[in-house]
């Protein structure tokens, strides 16, 4: 039993009308849609919506246009590719509140689909207006959240409309939180967890509450080097946050208290220079550092115990590559580690669930993505779902309300 509404809950849909709220924010450039990932992970929803006759309306939004339309931020440009893809008509509707929107759903037939203009063109959006509450929640019958990436905000399209309307998770919803819930809520233990990139600063409520959660935790990426340099080592020119070395050491001492190990590298791939395949490359022991050199991978060493802490571990959640994997050879550590939780994972031993932008990125590039167990594409909704936040879309969803 789920603690929120599903599809399966919905009865007789036919000429019903859906409002979807979906993530069709995707790159556009010269009126044509670079990446479609986000795209295609709201069909099986709506393809289930219109077989079985219901009007489904998508309410998205798309960059930010701060209240007023601007017509590079319609999602008329993203209407062509998302019929292409979905392989039926699609229609576009000028506006996602009033008469004109009114009349144009009311001649629409059981089954068919539209895209309703960005929720962002009105200012009552982000500020969670009740008044355009109202007036969204009066095109439809019901509403279905399927937009987990932007969960984590309390706007009208993503919280305001799960008051007003009979509210459900749509599906891609329904993986999302169905994995999380595996992944922290519940999760076959060992747990560990992998945390990289730049900055201990942007995460540091991550792994604040992570060491209290999990049982094993891997530092990789730059902010590794505000944890080796808060112990004594010299980093020299490695990025690090010199400033956040006590935060740093609390956060070491909450895991001792916790009983979580924390492992970080202990050899680290050096350059002189940021650039892809510097000529002064070399792989050094974590007190072997130049001062000339910075910090851009964990070394090989480092990886195979990372790999060793996994295999006793039954479930695995990451987020921030190990190194600065845009440039050769500095994916090298991200790459391997990323091989072996897909090995793991394939093998039945392990329950593996990544999420973030740089993240999914680094395991596409490692060619591994779809051997996790589950992807989200979701940035700072998941980063905030690591923090142990209740996240507002979700939360309205698992206390369905009676329509006001």
């Amino acid at each position: 039993m789920t603690s929120f509404q599903t599809l399966d809950d919905l009865g007789q849909l036919t000429g019903k009308r859906a409002l979807v709220r979906v993530d069709l924010n995707v790159p556009v450039q010269e009126g044509k849609v670079t990446d479609d990932t986000r795209l295609r992970a709201t069909l099986p929803t709506v393809i289930e919506l219109s077989d079985r006759g219901a009007i489904v309306l998508l309410l998205a939004h798309f960059g930010r246009p701060t209240g007023k339309p601007r017509p590079e931020m319609s999602l008329s440009l993203v209407v062509p590719a998302y019929r292409e893809i979905l392989g039926r008509p699609v229609r576009f509707i000028e506006d996602c509140v009033g008469e004109v929107a009114l009349q144009t759903i009311a001649a629409m037939h059981p089954g068919e689909v539209a895209i309703l203009e960005n929720t962002r063109f009105h200012e009552g959006e982000e500020e969670n207006d009740p008044a355009l509450v109202a007036a969204m929640a009066a095109l439809g019958d019901f509403y279905v959240n399927d937009a987990f990436s932007a969960a984590h905000r309390a706007h009208a399209s993503t919280e305001g409309l799960a008051h007003r309307l009979p509210a459900y998770a749509g599906r891609a919803m329904e993986a999302e939180l169905t994995a999380l819930a595996a992944a922290l809520g519940n999760p076959k233990r060992p747990l560990a967890a992998v945390v990289g990139g730049a900055k201990i600063s942007t995460k540091l409520d991550v792994l604040r509450n992570l060491v209290s959660k999990v049982d094993h935790l891997i530092v990789g990426g730059a902010m590794a080097n505000t944890f080796l340099a808060a112990r004594g080592v010299d980093v020299a020119k490695s990025l690090a946050e010199h400033d956040l070395k006590q935060s740093a050491l609390e956060i070491l001492d909450a895991a001792g208290r916790a009983q979580c190990v924390v492992h970080l590298p202990c050899d680290v791939v050096v350059a002189k220079e940021f650039v892809a395949d510097p000529p002064s490359v070399r792989t050094v022991d974590i007190k072997d550092v130049a001062p000339d050199e910075m910090i851009l991978d964990v070394g090989p060493a480092s990886v195979a115990m990372f790999v060793e802490a996994l295999k006793l571990c039954r479930t695995v959640i990451w987020n921030g590559p190990l190194g600065a994997f845009e440039k050769h050879p500095f994916d090298a550590a991200t790459v391997a580690l990323a091989d072996a939780i897909s090995s793991l994972t394939q093998d039945g031993l392990l329950v593996s669930v990544a999420g973030g932008g740089d993240t999914v990125a680094a395991l596409n590039q490692a060619g591994v993505a779809g051997n996790f167990t589950f992807l989200s594409t979701a940035g700072g909704a998941f980063l905030e779902w690591m923090e142990g936040r209740t996240l507002p879309g979700v939360r309205a969803l698992e206390r369905p309300e009676k329509p006001q």
